[in-house]
């Protein structure tokens, strides 16, 4: 996911995509307090997007209040 595909995306279109790296996020989580998870790299790239999204969002307030 890149920030510059992000920025195309309109506020709420990005309010959800959070929504659905946080259901992953917590899916991932419970697969691995379960044992089942072989790929933990997943867990950091769910936290890194979510970032990544919300930091997009902080630009296009910050741009609006201008």
């Amino acid at each position: 996911m890149n920030a510059s595909d992000l920025r195309k995306k309109s506020v709420s279109e990005l309010e959800e995509t959070i929504v659905e790296l946080r259901r992953e996020q917590f899916n991932l989580r419970m697969q691995r307090a379960q044992g089942q998870q072989a790929q933990l790299h997943q867990v950091k790239r769910a936290r890194r997007d979510i970032a990544r999204v919300k930091t997009v969002i902080g630009e296009m307030e910050r741009k609006s209040k201008s």
